[in-house]
Parts: structure tokens; C-alpha cells; sequence
């Protein structure tokens, strides 16, 4: 009886590992909108170069 445990303990751990590695996959192919600079940033930046 113990081995059923151990070998459904086992399947799910792999299942789990194997459905994160296919949404990680899936997830790359989207992008992350652009981070929008605000005027503060801007302005900092520009003192800087001067």
C-alpha cells in the first residue's frame, strides 16, 4: 500500500514541475508593456547630462 503513495506522491510532483514549465512557455511569447518614464525622471536625467 505504501508504494502507491510514494509513486502518486511522485507523479504529481512532476506534473506540477511539467504544468509550470509549459505556462512559463506559454507566458514568454507575450510582451510587458513599456514602463512609461514620468516627468520627474525626465527632468533628473536631464540635469545630469549637463
Amino acid at each position: 500500500m505504501q508504494d502507491h503513495w510514494v509513486w502518486l506522491i511522485i507523479l504529481l510532483v512532476v506534473g506540477v514541475v511539467l504544468s509550470n514549465l509549459m505556462v512559463l512557455k506559454y507566458s514568454s511569447k507575450f510582451k510587458w508593456p513599456a514602463k512609461k518614464e514620468s516627468p520627474k525622471e525626465n527632468a533628473k536625467d536631464d540635469s545630469s547630462k549637463q
